[in-house]
């Protein structure tokens, strides 16, 4: 099967329903899946009259919209090959991907993107030029590119269409990276069809449910979800961007979202930071509620009065969480890195489901995800397997897995295809793991930022920077110690929250150095170091931190786009602070 087969069958059961939502001025407007399939159907026409064909690349760089997954089934039609791209990434990045890739036209939200797309195209010697969503005076309208295709019948784009097999390339993702170029995953219609059929009956959906997406379309994440909301019949709305999130939860109320780790963590300091902004009985109602929460476990009754407590707390305290999510959101998924195992305890404990979930851009993306029933669902691990994929571990520790959604290979470099693709077909994730008993996959660090102290021992630092972040006044944390005695760390502080606890302190500053500078800030952040130490090994133990402004991003090159550190550019940055850590004192 194709991922466009879904959309026709979306038609022909929901003819009239809201496929997708978006706000523009202020207003939500919709599109029905007739209006969508018209519209892609044109958009490939136009494509079709431009000199696109089978196999050629698009490039997509632009923030989630309609027109994106217009472009997507346009290229679908044709047999053309989407080329998502982050609009984050340095225009050295976007040059590379374009001219790794030959695209040969790119789709843009905005003049400012498509500026940046123009410069990189032109390197390109059979570039058609850039087409944008937003209205322009510079580049070629979205509009007025469809109208340029209706000289070509349709018939012409449906027999091309008719041509294109499930073994086709669908699209070539490049992955971030936290080191080097980034590489052309190649996924064909089957890899991520099949992924699709196989995650839906893990997630309690129907065509009654309605999704809320703000993670990038770019991300294997999202867009193999978007793929499987349409499967189920699922309308989906666009947030308008990541600072609205909360205010179009409400405005939309879905049943479900998937996040990534980092934005949950900030969802939850900012409940955190406003129980800690509460005083009397109901400050220590809501911290009541939290530690009721923080105790909570999966598959395991911790008797009568904890349940009628916890039963008590959803309904005075955790129900203004729920209502903050919108009031109707049944579960979120989250992926892409670590969850922090008290945030999957807590969002639970208020009948707020949180199934994490593992996988990588190469296998389409999931591999196993933690399902809604609590017989299937575990603190800390990421789930059972997925039917139909295969999984191991090497004698190392590497996860090791087989299956239809494992990718084609890497565009251009089958060097590289064949360092993580053995000759048996199992391709070597890089990361390590374990099974807990005997199905659910736990995962404990990437194979490539274990690091070995002089003293021989192996440091997984993920691990430790979750523990580290999960007090209320540290934001990011990297654990360095390569070669050396002991671990460190470098830590961004969680700014919300050290301001509430000097106001809880009656502690005044003038700027976040000033605030730093000080005896009592730093005894702070020494006792949360304390805290972590407490539950770590002797040698994982952290002997000193650095407690530095920050904050990380994307923008400033210290994170990739899926928020992963790029701890080559963080040791680089912090050289100074890693020398008086190890070579002063």
């Amino acid at each position: 099967m194709r991922l466009i087969d879904n959309l026709f069958r979306y038609q022909t059961l929901f003819p009239d329903k809201v496929l997708y939502q978006f706000k523009r001025d202020g207003i939500w407007h919709d599109l029905t899946v007739e209006q969508i399939i018209h519209k892609s159907k044109n958009l490939a026409k136009a494509l079709y009259a431009s000199g696109i064909g089978k196999d050629d690349k698009v490039g997509i760089i632009s923030n989630n919209r309609p027109e994106w997954n217009m472009v997507d089934y346009a290229c679908q039609y044709l047999g053309a090959v989407s080329v998502p791209v982050y609009a984050t990434l340095t225009d050295d990045d976007i040059g590379f991907i374009f001219q790794d890739a030959h695209v040969k036209m790119v789709f843009s939200s905005n003049d400012e993107l498509a500026i940046k797309a123009e410069k990189a195209g032109k390197e390109l010697p059979d570039f058609l030029g850039v087409v944008t969503f937003e209205p322009s005076v510079k580049f070629n309208g979205f509009d007025s590119f469809i109208d340029s295709g209706k000289s070509v019948e349709d018939k012409t784009v449906e027999e091309m269409l008719a041509k294109v097999t499930s073994k086709d390339l669908l699209t070539l993702i490049y992955t971030s990276g936290t080191t080097g170029r980034p590489k052309g995953v190649m996924l064909t219609h089957n890899n991520l069809y099949t992924n699709v059929k196989e995650c839906t009956p893990c997630f309690p959906l129907s065509s009654d449910s309605k999704a809320l997406s703000f993670l990038p379309l770019c991300h294997i994440y999202e867009r193999m979800l978007s793929y499987l909301y349409i499967s189920i019949g699922i309308s989906v709305a666009y947030a308008e961007s990541m600072d609205t999130i909360g205010d179009n939860l409400k405005e939309v109320h879905p049943n479900l979202f998937c996040t990534v780790p980092r934005l949950l963590e900030k969802v939850y300091d900012k409940i955190v930071a406003k129980g800690q902004a509460l005083t009397g009985i109901k400050k220590s109602l809501f911290f009541w509620a939290l530690g009721l929460g923080q105790r909570y476990e999966i598959n395991k009754d911790l008797g009568f009065w904890y349940n009628f407590q916890l039963s008590l707390a959803n309904k005075i305290i955790f129900n203004k969480w729920r209502e903050a999510l919108g009031g109707e959101v049944k579960f979120i998924v989250s992926g892409g890195a670590a969850l922090q195992p008290r945030l999957a305890r807590v969002f639970s404990a208020a009948q707020i489901v949180v199934m994490e979930g593992y996988g990588l851009t190469e296998t389409s993306p999931v591999i196993s995800v933690n399902r809604y029933e609590e017989a299937n669902r575990r603190i800390g691990a990421v789930g059972p397997i997925l039917e139909g994929v295969e999984v191991k571990i090497a004698p190392d520790g590497e996860i090791l897995t087989k299956g239809p959604n494992v990718m084609k290979g890497y565009f251009n470099r089958p060097d590289l295809t064949a360092e993580v693709i053995d000759e048996d077909g199992w391709f070597h994730t890089g990361d390590i793991g374990e099974f807990q008993e005997g199905k659910f996959l736990k995962i404990t660090d990437r194979k490539k930022e274990m690091f070995k102290t002089s003293g021989g021992k192996y440091i997984a630092p993920q691990l430790i920077e979750n523990k580290l972040k999960e007090s209320l006044v540290i934001e990011q944390a990297m654990v360095i110690g390569d070669g050396e005695k002991f671990p460190a760390a470098i830590i961004v502080p969680s700014w919300d929250g050290l301001k509430e606890w000097c106001k809880i302190k009656d502690i005044t500053f003038t700027t976040p150095k000033d605030m730093l500078n000080q005896l009592v800030i730093k005894a702070k952040f020494e006792k949360e170091l304390e805290k972590t130490n407490a539950t770590l090994a002797q040698y994982e133990k952290i002997k000193k931190i650095e407690v530095v402004e920050g904050p990380w991003s994307i923008d400033s090159g210290e994170m990739t786009p899926t928020l992963k550190l790029k701890r080559k550019n963080l040791m680089i940055k912090y050289a100074s602070e890693v020398e008086r850590i190890y070579r002063e004192g």
